[in-house]
C-alpha cells in the first residue's frame, strides 16, 4: 500500500512539475482570467466578441455555430446575431481568407483558435486561459516595430493590437535591473537600472543609472497607466468574456467532463477503502 501510494505521489509530481516550469517561461507573471466557462453570460458576450473581433482572420473550424445552442443561445439568436456572411447555423465557424494569401499578406496565416486555450495549456502554464487573458492585455505602442506593436507576453509578435480602439490609449513603463557586459558579453562587475518609458503613440525614453546589485538578482518590472480609466476598464472586461469563450471553444464538453471526473474519484476513493480493508482481512493470518 505505502508502494502504491508512492506511486501516486510520484504520478502526480510529473504533472504538475511541467505545467508550473512552463508557467515560469511565459516570460511575465500570468494573470488569472476572472471569468469561467460556467459563466453562460460572459460566454455569450464573449461569442460576440470573437465573432466581430476575431473571427475575420482567425477561423474556429472545429466548431460550429450550432454548438453555441450549449452557451444558451437559440437558433434565432445565432443566425441574426452571430452569422454575417451567408452562412447557416450548421456551418463551420471558417473565415474566407485563404491561407496561402493570409500568409502573403501578412507574413504567416493567422492561427486556427479552436484549440488555442487548450493548446497554450500545455505550452505556456498550467491554464491556458491565463495565458490569453495576460496576452490580450499585454499590448503596447512601440513605433519601432513593422505594426507598431507589441507584446509583453509574446514579444515582436507578428499581429497587431487589433482591438486597441477599445481599449484605449495607455503608457508603459519597463524597469529592468541586471548585471552590465561588455560588448564581448564578459561581466563587469557592476549592476544597472534601465527604464523604459513607452508613451501612448509608442515613443520610447530610455535613461539608465547604476545601482548595488540587488538581494533576488536580475528583474523586471512593467506598469501600464491607462489614459482612459473607464475605457480600460471595460476592455478589461470584454477580454475575460472572450476569453472566458475560447475556453469554452477549446473543450464545450469541459464542465459535463468536470462534474463526471468528480464522481469517478470519489468511486475510486471508496474503492481504494474497500481494498485496502479487504487486503488487511486476507493477509491478517498469514505468517
Amino acid at each position: 500500500m505505502k508502494k502504491l501510494l508512492g506511486a501516486i505521489a510520484l504520478m502526480v509530481g510529473a504533472v504538475v512539475a511541467p505545467a508550473t516550469v512552463a508557467a515560469a517561461e511565459a516570460g511575465i507573471p500570468l494573470e488569472r482570467a476572472p471569468k469561467s466557462v460556467s459563466d453562460l453570460a460572459a460566454l455569450q458576450a464573449g461569442a460576440r466578441v470573437f465573432v466581430n473581433q476575431c473571427l475575420n482572420c482567425h477561423s474556429a473550424s472545429a466548431v460550429r455555430y450550432s454548438d453555441l445552442r450549449q452557451i444558451g443561445l437559440t437558433d434565432e439568436q445565432i443566425q441574426n446575431n452571430l452569422v454575417f456572411s451567408g452562412e447557416t447555423v450548421n456551418d463551420l465557424m471558417k473565415i474566407a481568407m485563404h491561407p496561402a494569401d493570409a500568409a502573403r499578406w501578412l507574413g504567416v496565416a493567422p492561427p486556427d483558435l479552436s484549440l488555442m486555450a487548450r493548446a497554450k495549456s500545455v505550452n505556456a502554464g498550467p491554464s491556458g486561459s491565463d495565458y490569453i487573458y495576460t496576452f490580450l492585455r499585454s499590448f503596447y505602442r512601440d513605433a519601432g516595430k513593422l505594426t507598431g506593436w507589441d507584446n509583453l507576453v509574446f514579444p515582436s509578435v507578428g499581429m497587431p493590437h487589433v482591438m486597441w480602439e477599445l481599449q484605449g490609449p495607455r503608457e508603459l513603463t519597463k524597469t529592468e535591473v541586471h548585471p552590465v557586459e561588455t560588448a564581448a558579453g564578459e561581466a563587469t562587475g557592476d549592476w544597472e537600472r534601465v527604464v523604459t518609458k513607452y508613451d501612448a503613440d509608442g515613443y520610447s525614453v530610455v535613461t539608465r543609472e547604476t545601482v548595488a546589485r540587488p538581494v533576488q538578482g536580475a528583474y523586471a518590472n512593467y506598469d501600464f497607466t491607462p489614459l482612459d480609466v473607464r475605457k480600460s476598464q471595460a476592455y478589461d472586461n470584454q477580454v475575460a468574456n472572450l476569453t472566458a469563450f475560447l475556453t469554452w471553444m477549446s473543450e464545450p464538453n469541459q464542465a459535463e467532463r468536470r462534474r463526471l471526473g468528480v464522481w469517478v474519484l470519489l468511486y475510486l476513493g471508496l474503492f481504494l477503502v474497500i481494498a485496502w480493508r479487504l487486503n488487511a482481512v486476507y493477509w491478517k493470518d498469514v505468517k
